[in-house]
């Protein structure tokens, strides 16, 4: 990977999903790449079950790069613990 940062020209989005009838499991996780107000990069999280609105967090970065870092690192864990892309868009 170079310096330049991967995701910094647009917000980048990922929206995987898990669905597991056989264990009631229906979870829904956004991952999303915003600037701020004040030239850094926020990595926005939005996570619930399906049909519900969900919980948020935001973790801020001075630089794109480590905001990059952070949300490969994110979507990683999700396909790890057996996330796949949603088959809509959210």
């Amino acid at each position: 990977m170079t310096g330049e940062s991967l995701h910094a020209s647009a917000s980048a989005k990922s929206c995987p999903s898990r669905v597991d009838a056989a264990r009631n499991m229906r979870r829904f996780s956004l991952l999303s790449l915003q600037p701020t107000l004040f030239g850094g990069m926020a990595v926005v999280r939005n996570w619930g079950r399906i049909g519900t609105n969900g919980q948020t967090m935001m973790q801020t970065f001075d630089d794109s790069a480590k905001a990059d870092e952070a949300f490969d690192r994110l979507e990683r864990t999700k396909r790890r613990r057996g996330y796949a892309p949603a088959m809509n868009n959210v």
